[in-house]
């Protein structure tokens, strides 16, 4: 150890590390013999190849576990990669946020403690023409909140088709279980009618509540009730109606040539009184539950304990009032907002970028490597737009001798890491969420993988 730590590579590795680094080291030698019988070989005991292993031991611990990655997948809001990219606006107001004091809490007119909600709450009513508004960290936490405060230990009337699992395996009626309400079903899985929700309501009724099927359809056969439909059940009842939309949107994407969603600004005029939904998928800001109704139940859900538990913090309070503010110009939000700039992404710019990459690839000239330009489809993700399928190209490659999986695999080793797909055995690059900056660093991890790949 005293050896590897004077050498000049390791200097600034800490001594906790890089005494890990030789433990497991060393312990991997030994278990090679007490666990599986083998002897060591002269390889193994050459003090170059140990030096070796604990340098590369003590670089992975030191590389952080949270790191980019290129999304070549064509899944424009994919979660398991971070779900949408912020704007730069929205990047330099966390820069900005994390550098200095900020007025998180403090009201700057009257010198006194402030709420961090307000921050946010004015612009988004402003945008969806709600009373009142309240951000928490996500929109299961908003559903949550919601039914605590307006439904404990009462029923929640909700259709069976809009009986939800979101990604986790995380489901609408074990975020009601939590909250203390019970769930009362309606309907059957493809149709349910105003009738339904009347014959269910009772004594204990404490909310109606309308589940938007963001990720997937129910197509056929179908009759569902509308948002509009249950105000009025609702107002005859005297019963608060609520509509979580899961990935909201802001903006009617019909008008962009892509299935119409409803929009935030249509649950509130239809007379909602709470409408829940993200802030990390169509919206593309940062992962939020926004959570916007009538003034009288929206202080009481802010006066809820559960706010302490479920708030948003400074950096994403940051990153979403930038997201938000740019809806006030829906033009320039289409161009700024990466999420949404994606999703309507000329064809034009998508197919020079593919030219370009293919262009890059054909400069490595490995003989091994073949590439061409294909058309293909991308998806929304997030459980946004489910049946939407957006035209893309996609730069499809193989190695001679080598299978897909193992291209991907090697692609997935470099760092950046590039993250494709595969379709019959060739690995694809799909070119709509590639960024412009992006094509030489792929081009690059390329030439790295190829030299790492072998026949075997």
């Amino acid at each position: 150890m005293e050896m590897a730590a004077k050498h000049p590579e390791m200097a600034e590795v800490p001594r906790s590390v890089l005494k890990g680094a030789v433990r497991r080291v060393l312990d991997g030698r030994r278990n090679k013999i007490l666990e599986n019988g083998e002897a060591l070989t002269g390889q193994d005991l050459d003090p170059k190849a140990i030096f070796a292993a604990v340098r590369a031991e003590s670089h992975a611990a030191m590389t952080e576990n949270l790191t980019h990655v290129i999304n070549a997948t064509g899944v424009v809001v994919h979660t398991n990669l971070g779900r949408s990219l912020l704007s730069d606006k929205a990047i330099e107001h966390i820069r900005a946020a994390a550098s200095g004091y900020s007025n998180l809490e403090f009201d700057l007119a009257t010198g006194r403690r402030g709420s961090r909600y307000e921050i946010v709450e004015d612009i988004i009513c402003e945008i969806s023409g709600a009373e009142a508004a309240m951000v928490v960290n996500n929109n299961a936490g908003a559903v949550l909140l919601c039914l605590d405060t307006v439904a404990k230990n009462r029923e929640v009337i909700v259709s069976r088709g809009e009986l939800v699992e979101i990604g986790g395996s995380f489901r609408i009626p074990d975020v009601m279980s939590r909250s203390g309400a019970v769930l009362r079903e309606v309907g059957a899985t493809n149709r349910t009618h105003p009738a339904d929700y009347q014959a269910a309501i009772n004594e204990n009724t404490g909310l109606l509540l309308k589940v938007h099927t963001s990720n997937y359809e129910i197509v056929g056969f179908t009759r569902s009730v509308s948002l509009k439909e249950m105000v009025d059940l609702g107002a005859d009842a005297g019963l608060p109606v609520m509509e979580d939309l899961g990935s909201g949107t802001f903006v009617d994407f019909s008008k962009y040539g892509l299935i119409k969603e409803p929009t935030v600004q249509e649950s509130v005029a239809a007379g909602a009184d709470l409408v829940t939904f993200s802030g990390d998928k169509l919206l593309g800001g940062p992962q939020a539950g926004v959570i916007v109704g009538s003034r009288a139940i929206m202080d009481r859900i802010k006066k809820n304990p559960l706010t302490r538990a479920l708030r948003i913090d400074k950096l994403t309070l940051a990153a979403l009032e930038s997201t938000l503010r740019a809806y006030r110009d829906e033009p320039a939000a289409m161009e700024e907002i990466p999420t949404l700039y994606m999703l309507t992404c000329p064809m034009a710019h998508i197919e020079k970028k593919a030219a370009d990459l293919e262009k890059a690839l054909g400069e490595i000239g490995d003989p091994r490597l073949r590439c061409r330009v294909m058309d293909s489809v991308s998806r929304a993700g997030g459980g946004s737009l489910p049946l939407q399928e957006l035209p893309t190209k996609c730069v499809a490659i193989t190695v001679d001798g080598i299978g897909a999986s193992r291209i991907d695999q090697a692609l997935r080793g470099q760092r950046p890491a590039v993250i494709g797909r595969i379709e019959n055995n060739e690995f694809l690059f799909d070119l709509r969420t590639v960024r412009d900056g992006e094509i030489a660093g792929i081009a690059s991890k390329v030439l790295s993988a190829l030299s790492s790949l072998s026949f075997k």
